[in-house]
């Protein structure tokens, strides 16, 4: 076995039958909450501190293997929903996305947009059932136990977002499953398709949370918002689908604000989130002030 594996991940690859014997080079992938590892034909994802407050493993391990079967997420090997220890094939000759890679890369909104749709349509069965507001105080009750402060007036704009609760309820989406956390990182792109990986927030949702969350992960602009949704639709989105689209940017922003602030209060050291969950409650702020915001709420509310 090579030296260069820590105590932590040879423990872990001892209960893994896969990797037994395993002596070939370890390469850390990186990961804002777990550590992901290569080695050699798998990748392996070791769980961070902390993430079973919020993170259901038996739904993460059901939700991948469904969405391999569907086409759009690498084989899974092994999943141990207690350790929270998942193996993954490896994929070569693909591209970690991030917000650049989107910019640059011709046709990758695209392919981001066709992979969600193989997903979507697929007829996988997830066990959770992402629901926003639920979530939102969910995460608000695992916080109140923390000693981290929520940013000004974000009780506040919980409360505007009832207008838009009221509207996406007023034409129910039929459900399907969904990645419902595509940060870019988890887009692995070959040039003529997108692998999407990590499915631990997946839940049965609105299709279009998936599209808007790319939307504001991605920082697209409305060039990209056009190829995403017309390759999704296989047409241009009516005013509708395009109002839901954004509404979920908002609410997105909303939510994962609460998420790094658990991150903060759990010392996570992979990146500064007092600054993430600042800015992503700051442009939620700012999209839901925007004129137009009030247009795209009015669109769905009337179907």
């Amino acid at each position: 076995m090579s030296k260069t594996i820590d105590p932590e991940l040879k423990a872990a690859i001892a209960l893994v039958p896969e990797l037994a014997g395993y002596e070939g080079a370890v390469e850390r992938l990186g990961g804002l909450t777990n550590r992901v590892f290569r080695m050699g034909e798998y990748c392996i994802r070791l769980p961070g501190e902390g993430t079973e407050e919020y993170i259901d493993r038996a739904n993460e391990a059901i939700a991948a293997k469904e969405a391999a079967r569907a086409g759009v997420s690498p084989e899974v090997i092994h999943a141990d929903p207690q350790s929270g220890i998942m193996i993954t094939r490896f994929i070569e000759g693909t591209v970690t996305m991030s917000p650049q890679a989107f910019a640059g890369r011709s046709g990758s909104p695209a392919r981001a947009g066709r992979a969600f749709a193989k997903l979507h349509a697929s007829g996988a069965v997830f066990p959770f059932r992402f629901e926003l507001f639920s979530m939102i105080d969910e995460y608000l009750g695992v916080l109140s136990t923390k000693d981290v402060k929520l940013p000004d007036g974000y009780h506040e704009v919980v409360r505007e977002a009832e207008g838009v609760r009221t509207a996406l309820d007023a034409h129910p989406a039929d459900l399907a499953p969904c990645h419902c956390d595509p940060l870019c990182e988890n887009f692995l792109d070959t040039g003529e398709m997108m692998w999407i990986v990590d499915w631990e927030y997946s839940g049965m949702n609105d299709p279009l949370w998936d599209l808007g969350d790319l939307s504001v992960e991605g920082g697209f602009n409305k060039d990209q918002d056009a190829e995403m949704m017309e390759a999704y639709f296989g047409r241009a989105p009516s005013p509708a689908e395009e109002g839901r689209m954004v509404i979920y940017k908002a609410m997105c922003d909303l939510l994962w604000t609460l998420w790094g602030l658990i991150q903060v209060a759990n010392d996570n050291p992979a990146e500064d989130f007092q600054a993430y969950a600042d800015g992503r409650f700051s442009r939620c702020k700012a999209l839901m002030a925007d004129a137009s915001f009030a247009r795209h709420v009015e669109a769905v509310r009337n179907g």
